[in-house]
């Protein structure tokens, strides 16, 4: 029997691989019969380093040249990370799967080196955020972090931080950072989740659309892929992470913006809170829905037309403009 051909595309981190690769080995207990191989793809947010996302500007910055590839036919599928990926997908490609969710939360971690000065404060080892001594330097490159961190601590030095995660934490390893802040899920994937001090509690800092998810898209014309992939979609996080997604979209955020979004389903209800917050902090327009899970899509919209009622389009507009 002749092996059925398949090509990823993805990017080149060694998250991004590692997330290819898991899907990878799915597909192949799935069908046996599969040969795969990855496209490496490098994007327009992996090319530019030296400045914070959010001043890139644009949609996509992660997908658009994967996007692309599978258009052109270099790529059967591509793998993303969820928050990664635009409300908004070329005609001809859509989401077919989105696997179950890692902890979506955000992780708080400070130096390996214990006893040194930046990890023990006036005597007092830093177990926690709430532990920052007065002035502490946080390294995150996301606004949704950031306006969230100050709103709690306006005290903090936030310092922009980008890089893989392997460059973050040796970063922060080398002193240039008390804390930064890093996405559960990725820090688990790359075995690091010891070096978690801390995962930020939901009320403390609400995580990014789809954060933890990883969402597998593809041609819609291609039957065998799309049948393919069904089986790795998990119900429970698609119907989580179309809500967030809706809410986003109604927002006209991309990835790059100060917007969190965090479904759950709870006793058959779909519970969905959201914010939107100033880049300084002083301003978090937080609200909350629920309502039947088959509603995802609506509940989003709702959450959001509430945000934006409350002020949230004024703040966006100010974010769009900077």
């Amino acid at each position: 029997m002749t092996k059925r051909k398949i090509v990823i595309a993805t990017r080149q981190s060694k998250l991004a691989l590692w997330q290819a690769e898991w899907i990878k080995g799915q597909l192949e207990q799935i069908d046996p019969g599969l040969e795969i191989e990855l496209n490496k793809i490098k994007t327009t947010g992996d090319k530019i380093l030296d400045v914070p996302l959010a001043q890139v500007g644009g949609k996509g910055l992660f997908v658009k040249e994967i996007e692309e590839a599978m258009l052109r036919g270099e790529a059967d599928l591509a793998v993303h990370s969820m928050k990664d990926v635009p409300t908004d997908l070329p005609e001809g490609l859509h989401l077919s799967a989105i696997t179950k969710r890692e902890d979506p939360r955000d992780a708080f971690i400070t130096p390996a080196f214990s006893g040194q000065p930046l990890t023990v404060s006036k005597g007092k080892e830093i177990k926690s955020f709430t532990d920052l001594p007065q002035g502490a330097t946080v390294g995150t490159s996301s606004l949704r972090r950031i306006c969230q961190l100050l709103n709690k601590r306006p005290d903090l030095k936030i310092v922009q931080l980008r890089g893989n995660v392997d460059t973050r934490l040796r970063k922060l390893d080398e002193g240039q950072f008390d804390a930064i802040i890093l996405a559960t899920a990725g820090v688990k994937r790359l075995g690091h989740e010891d070096r978690i001090t801390e995962k930020l509690p939901t009320a403390v800092s609400l995580p990014a659309i789809g954060q933890g998810a990883v969402g597998i898209e593809c041609r819609v014309d291609d039957p065998f892929i799309n049948d393919l992939l069904k089986k790795l979609n998990h119900e429970e996080t698609s119907i989580c992470v179309q809500a967030e997604r809706a809410a986003l979209k109604k927002l006209e955020g991309g990835c790059q913006v100060p917007i969190g979004a965090y479904a759950q389903l709870k006793e058959g209800r779909l519970v969905l809170e959201g914010l939107v917050g100033s880049v300084d902090g002083k301003t978090l327009i937080k609200n909350r829905v629920d309502g039947k899970p088959q509603d995802a899509e609506s509940l989003g919209v709702t959450l959001a037309e509430k945000l934006l009622s409350e002020g949230a389009k004024e703040i966006l507009d100010e974010v769009y403009g900077q």
